[in-house]
């Protein structure tokens, strides 16, 4: 009976034992370092990019791969160019040339042309004024016998053409004297800023040509090789975002009061153990939700809580996007007063 009383009671001191390791465990887990520390769960959030040509045609060059990474405006694909090239080049030599015309008609005649317009006019003036003479002279010899009838109706054609040449010089010289109808001007004007527009529209499909990184970020996939057809429908990579970097945590109803916008928070993962990087909360959702089942919490899953952000540094890229991390929000009475995000500085967000 002693030894059956003995064995009851370490038993029941070792199931005491057990039962305060597992309240301290998770008295620590959900209380954090202190009374002031509220703990979070999440990962650290996965944003992607797909960028594309805006243009189609046969991939050239595909300059970077998988795991690179790459600064915004770099230069990562190119498609043929030689289409966009030639298409730019027409489109430019039209330009000029409206251009030219343009730049004549609101110029005007020059004097050389006013002259020579004025000359012809006078050389036709004296023709007319000689022909009107013989015509004359004809029609008074006709009585005498001394000229046919068909002498006469000659000297008349000539009289006529003369007239008629006489007055289109005048008509020349008038026209040379006012210069361009206004309209004409401005007829010549819209075809030219038509035709740097069609200069413009080429030269941006030529810049199309090359694709450039639209954010910082690395290579998650190339997804097209040299020689596949690029369009603005088909992606050419896949790129994960890292700046800004964010964990996405979810903090309980009954604890949302307790946070504030640009409270500091320590960022640790199981990759790193002994190791937080610096953080701040920058986001809180405006409605609630229920716990997403990739969150691993002891709440129960049918409680209403609120999605976080918590940004963090990672300069020393030790964060990978995906990773479960924990998250330790600071809710002393400094940190609650705290109302901006604190940013990452030149420090390398980690500490042990």
């Amino acid at each position: 009976m002693n030894a059956r009383r003995r064995l009851v009671a370490v038993i029941i001191l070792a199931a005491a034992v057990i039962g305060g390791g597992m309240w301290w465990i998770t008295h620590r887990n959900h209380a954090g370092m202190g009374a002031n520390t509220l703990v979070l769960y999440g990962n650290v959030d996965i944003r992607e990019i797909q960028p594309a040509f805006n243009d189609s045609d046969v991939i050239s060059r595909m300059l970077v791969w998988e795991g690179a990474v790459v600064k915004k405006g770099d230069l990562i694909a190119t498609i043929d160019e030689s289409r966009y090239a030639a298409r730019l080049a027409q489109a430019r030599q039209q330009a000029d040339s409206l251009k030219a015309a343009l730049a004549k008609l609101v110029n005007g005649s020059r004097p050389e042309e006013i002259a020579q317009a004025k000359a012809t006019m006078e050389g036709l003036r004296s023709i007319y004024a000689n022909n009107r003479i013989l015509y004359e002279r004809t029609v008074g010899l006709l009585p005498k016998g001394a000229a046919s009838t068909e002498d006469r109706d000659n000297a008349a054609a000539q009289l006529n053409a003369s007239r008629e040449n006489l007055e289109a010089a005048k008509q020349a010289y008038s026209l040379a004297v006012k210069g361009p109808r206004a309209e004409d001007i401005a007829a010549a004007r819209a075809a030219y800023e038509a035709a740097v527009a069609a200069a413009g529209l080429a030269e941006r499909e030529y810049a199309d040509t090359k694709l450039y990184a639209p954010s910082d970020g690395i290579i998650e996939d190339r997804i097209l090789e040299p020689g596949d057809m690029a369009s603005p429908s088909t992606p050419v990579y896949t790129i994960a975002l890292t700046d800004p970097l964010w964990v996405r945590a979810y903090v309980a109803e009954p604890d949302l009061g307790k946070l504030a916008l640009g409270m500091p928070a320590a960022v640790s993962t199981d990759s790193f153990p002994g190791r937080s990087y610096r953080g701040w909360v920058g986001y809180i959702a405006p409605t609630a939700e229920f716990t997403p089942k990739t969150v691993e919490t002891t709440e129960l899953r049918t409680r209403l809580v609120y999605q976080v952000r918590v940004y963090v540094c990672n300069s020393g890229n030790q964060l990978r996007l995906g990773m479960p991390a924990t998250v330790a929000v600071d809710l002393s009475p400094a940190a609650a007063g705290q109302s901006a995000a604190p940013g990452c500085g030149g420090g390398d967000g980690g500490r042990s």
